[in-house]
């Protein structure tokens, strides 16, 4: 896959201009219990000043376009991506999304240092219901998501159904962590949208290693690269 130029037109929010920095009390965080094995974290505005993180990203994240075989043709991912690990000296690695990392660590009981971030272009990039790889590699995996830029929808369901039963409009430096049975047991989507919306970016946090209580289900490990 060859790096591209992320060439997006996006509106700055109004409402975020204040200076670079992370919540770290959390305030405002609600927690949303799918059942009695999975949840969902909400805290809106964790990140203030994300307009200047959704910019830095546009301009210096070495973008790519995935594809994937989809009913015997290789079509290409409505979405562009970047990913980066925390575990090595990489000097392209944004201070910001390593210090969003460490500070995810701090809060719960796993090491986060897995960053993909991806880039809804327009309304007509989107990701298909799923849940992440790792709940193939692991039980439990903890995902952690900050968007930045437009909101659009994020609607979960559970897994064999076919009804949307939860929905976030998560942007400007919202955070979503899911955890227990979420990735295993329900389902979450990006859906596609007619109407007029700018540029989003999903800032996507994993860990690689199983915390206490959780443990490794085959012998193959997954960067979950969703």
């Amino acid at each position: 896959m060859a790096a591209t130029q992320a060439q997006v037109a996006w509106q700055p929010s109004l409402f975020d201009g204040g200076p670079l920095g992370l919540d770290l009390d959390y305030t405002g965080l609600r927690r949303i219990h799918l059942d009695d094995r999975s949840w969902v974290d909400y805290c809106p505005g964790w990140l203030s000043g994300s307009d200047i993180v959704f910019d830095a990203l546009a301009g210096e994240a070495r973008w790519q376009q995935r594809t994937r075989w989809m009913y015997d043709q290789e079509v290409a991912e409505p979405r562009l991506t970047a990913g980066w690990s925390t575990d090595t000296e990489d000097a392209t690695l944004p201070p910001m999304l390593r210090e969003m990392a460490d500070a995810l660590s701090d809060r719960y009981p796993v090491l986060f240092d897995r960053i993909w971030v991806n880039l809804y272009r327009d309304g007509q990039d989107s990701v298909a219901w799923h849940g992440d790889r790792n709940r193939l590699v692991m039980t439990r995996p903890m995902v952690a998501t900050v968007s930045l830029g437009s909101r659009r929808k994020f609607l979960l369901r559970q897994r064999g159904t076919s009804r949307a039963v939860h929905r976030l409009e998560p942007g400007h430096g919202d955070l979503v962590v899911m955890g227990g049975e979420c990735q295993a047991e329900w389902e979450h989507t990006i859906p596609k949208t007619k109407l007029p919306v700018g540029a989003r970016m999903s800032v996507t946090i994993r860990h690689s290693e199983p915390a206490a209580g959780q443990r490794w289900l085959g012998t193959h490990r997954s960067d979950a690269r969703e």
